[in-house]
């Protein structure tokens, strides 16, 4: 009965710990090599976090490429390789940042 319940709690953690887990054991291109290391913001054009961000990106003087998924394949398929599920979505230095959170964003950018 111990096992069953240990096997259970072990596997309810794994389930709920997924996410991490892949990203560590696999983690996602760094497709800003492709931009000269610019931060990457994946964005919609209805969004208003997006535009907030972007003023954000915009008025701290960061060099930012932008894929709108809405419009652009490539853009689309990237966000999904990241694990989005929302937008806006950066890649910056290699590090995922889910949402406009300013501090992080500003952080990883100057960072650079």
């Amino acid at each position: 009965m111990l096992k069953k319940l240990f096997f259970i709690a072990f596997a309810l953690i794994l389930y709920l710990q997924w996410g991490a887990i892949n990203y560590y054991l696999n983690p996602p291109p760094d497709y800003s090599q492709a931009h000269g290391g610019k931060v990457i913001m994946y964005a919609t054009s209805w969004c208003p976090y997006c535009v907030q961000a972007r003023d954000f990106l915009n008025d701290n003087n960061i060099e930012f490429v932008e894929y709108d998924i809405e419009q652009s394949q490539e853009g689309k398929e990237q966000h999904k390789r990241l694990g989005g599920r929302g937008v806006p979505v950066f890649l910056i230095n290699g590090e995922v940042v889910k949402g406009f959170n300013q501090s992080k964003i500003f952080a990883l950018a100057k960072s650079n």
